[in-house]
């Protein structure tokens, strides 16, 4: 087996690609160690000192480490333990809790929050998933959208232009109700 890594925009995030499928449907994200309970993989790699953040996609797996953790002491380490897993034949997920990422939002704003889900699943995922991360809706309120981001975006240095340059202006553009977008920290 041969994996296979990319750097992100994050320098603080490395992108896995072991090769196969990690997750058949939908994304995973787990921003501490409790959290990742519920994945065999997860757990194993947060046993790896310096982790801080894993995140599984359709075919990849992004790690975050911590500022104090040099890449070339953890990465030999991270490729063995995503390596020993899956040859072990175990599931990545104990449970299937992987989900669209969107948030539901009930009220009088659905129309135009299906036309936001909309766009970032056709326009905007697919683009931040090639940087080992996820963005999805939140919420929706007063003009300003919600987005949480996950994965290689969230704490990404440049994940703040994203948002303001790329994301807004698109669903600024499509969409004359929104007039802004915001991260949310969950």
């Amino acid at each position: 087996m041969f994996i296979q890594t990319e750097s992100t925009p994050n320098p603080a995030t490395l992108k896995f690609l072991p090769g196969q499928t990690v997750l058949e449907n939908g994304t995973a994200d787990f921003p501490s160690a409790e959290a990742a309970e519920i994945s065999p993989l997860a757990a194993r790699v947060f046993g790896v000192s310096g982790v801080v953040g894993v995140f599984f996609g359709h075919d990849f797996v992004t790690i975050t480490k911590n500022d104090a953790t040099d890449w070339d002491h953890v990465k030999p380490a991270l490729l063995g333990v995503i390596m020993e897993h899956f040859q072990s034949g175990k599931p990545v997920m104990l449970e299937d809790v992987a989900s669209s990422g969107h948030a539901d939002h009930v009220g009088e704003d659905g129309v135009i929050v299906d036309q936001i889900k909309e766009l970032l699943d056709s326009r905007v995922r697919p683009a931040v998933a090639q940087d080992g991360g996820d963005i999805t809706f939140y919420g929706f309120d007063k003009g300003i959208v919600y987005l949480q981001m996950q994965g290689a975006c969230a704490g990404c240095p440049s994940s703040t232009m994203t948002l303001k340059m790329g994301i807004e202006n698109l669903l600024r553009h499509y969409i004359p109700e929104v007039t802004e977008v915001r991260p949310v920290d969950t």
